[in-house]
């Protein structure tokens, strides 16, 4: 069973104020604030407690005595920063032993619940919403939150408290639940490291999406997806999506449920084998960016987003292109800055796209790009392409438009445009290279290597008939004489010259 991505946890406020500094003439004291796991700093010079403690009382809520009085002469001296330092940590406990639970907003401010602690976050957001939450969804632009909010709103949830425990109206968690139920467009963005002067690791905080009903866009960055609950709650909706520093695989934002299950499939699919879940299809789905990610391969999942027409997985870790042949309705593909050496057979992985991005590769070879017919933007750049012959592997696709070639070893070969480009034929016109258009000088220099390239292989062709011709014409080669007429002949020869020889000496 699944461990509890919310555990339920007794939340233990403590203050202390643990230092000081001499800031140009005034002393700063350094508070240390604790709510549970999390911790943070704050720090106030004394003028700071004293604005916080006259709006205390001017609400009547605590004794005007409990402060320390100020001192005008040796204030910054170290004896009394030691001793003011006791009674100011001495002052904030007492108040927070006052107030456990509904935080007086001016005491929540000074100690920065609204950016690290739980109510106070959400305290903060309702209030918010409350002013501008209807001119937002009107304005239909990208609203921003963080993981520490979102984690903020799910425990508030699942704790039993009543939506506006603070008593105060424009804090009441109904105002984030009815604005995130009609939330169209919405970015999560999370940070690095400790946020600001917590402890807080917003990568490590959990948080529920499933109180979003209507969003039809949401990108997501630096969280973990192991963490995000209820994205299996947006199939239904969602249009857009973007996942970027946050992620391993894509099953883990596709189908985040299969681990649940032994065997799945997708709804609608025809299966031999017996499955044990059937998982809805992201039925609106038409762009999907998990560039910037950890992702090594390009699982199965894919079945889930039939619909996807743009897909970017720039910037990972993959080697190989697989399970995209599912998407019938793929236009445009970004597989640029990971570790592909080799894309054989391509067109039945990628089908008819139209954009192919694979920049930032390890290609040194484009013989699978050959029956890409319908691709009209293709960008090879900053691979490891050497030889001019590989472009003829792509030379002849039909509607190819731009081709980037920069940043690859065979740019430095003298007049490499327009050798590149008299690969392309008749179509060198049409085609831009690296980003800029073709001239006509270039043209002319590509006619005058076709004009080349013809002559040589019409000599080729002549030279190869003619060779052809006279193999078929040379006269068979004489057959040799039998033996015995040689021998004969031989004979009868040397028997002549035997019988000259008496002859010429007589002569003598």
């Amino acid at each position: 069973m699944e461990p509890d991505p919310f555990p339920e946890e007794v939340l233990e406020r403590k203050v202390c104020v643990v230092g000081s500094e001499l800031v140009e003439n005034y002393t700063v004291y350094i508070i240390d604030v604790s709510d549970g796991r999390h911790r943070w700093t704050v720090k106030h010079r004394y003028s700071d407690f004293y604005d916080l403690h006259e709006k205390l009382t001017a609400e009547k809520k605590v004794d005007r005595r409990l402060l320390p009085p100020k001192k005008i002469l040796g204030k910054n001296s170290k004896s009394l920063v030691e001793r003011r330092q006791k009674e100011l940590e001495l002052y904030l406990q007492t108040l927070l032993q006052q107030f456990p639970e509904a935080t007086p907003t001016p005491l929540a401010t000074f100690l920065n619940f609204h950016l690290y602690e739980i109510n106070g976050i959400t305290a903060a957001l309702a209030e918010e919403l409350f002013h501008k939450g209807e001119q937002l969804l009107q304005a239909r632009e990208v609203f921003s939150l963080c993981p520490l909010q979102l984690y903020s709103v799910s425990q508030q949830l699942r704790q039993a408290k009543p939506t506006c425990f603070t008593g105060d109206a424009k804090r009441d968690l109904g105002h984030i639940l009815d604005f995130t139920c009609r939330l169209r467009y919405l970015r999560i963005s999370g940070t690095r490291g400790p946020l600001g002067s917590s402890n807080i690791q917003e990568t490590s905080l959990p948080f529920d999406l499933s109180v979003f009903k209507s969003l039809l866009h949401i990108e997501i960055s630096d969280s973990g997806s192991q963490l995000i609950q209820g994205l299996p709650s947006l199939r239904s909706s969602l249009a857009t999506m973007s996942v970027h520093r946050s992620t391993e695989s894509m099953t883990a934002i596709l189908v985040p449920e299969a681990s649940e299950f032994s065997q799945w499939e997708p709804e609608g699919a025809e299966s031999g084998c017996p499955v044990t879940a059937i998982i809805p299809v992201w039925r609106n789905l038409t762009t999907l960016d998990l560039s910037h990610n950890c992702i090594n391969s390009i699982d199965s999942s894919v079945k889930l987003i039939p619909k996807v027409e743009f897909l970017d997985l720039s910037f990972n870790q993959l080697t190989s292109v697989d399970n995209l042949q599912h998407l019938y309705n793929l236009v445009h593909v970004d597989l640029s800055f990971n570790g592909l050496r080799v894309l054989e057979a391509a067109h039945t992985r990628l089908g008819n796209i139209k954009t192919l991005n694979l920049a930032g590769n390890q290609l040194e070879t484009l013989n699978g790009l050959s029956k890409l017919y319908s691709l009209v933007n293709l960008d090879l750049s900053h691979n490891r392409l050497a030889q001019l012959e590989e472009i003829r592997n792509i030379g002849a696709l039909p509607c190819l438009e731009r081709l980037n070639l920069s940043s690859n070893p065979m740019c430095i070969i003298p007049d490499y445009r327009t050798k590149v480009l008299a690969q392309f034929g008749d179509r060198a016109a049409e085609v831009c290279l690296d980003c800029n258009l073709t001239t006509e000088k270039e043209l002319d220099t590509v006619e005058v290597l076709k004009a080349i390239q013809k002559a040589k292989e019409a000599k080729d062709r002549m030279s190869s008939s003619d060779k052809k011709i006279s193999e078929e014409t040379r006269p068979p080669a004489a057959a040799a004489p039998p033996p015995s007429s040689s021998s004969s002949s031989s004979s009868s020869s040397s028997s002549a010259q035997q019988a000259a020889r008496p002859s010429q000496g007589n002569h003598k």
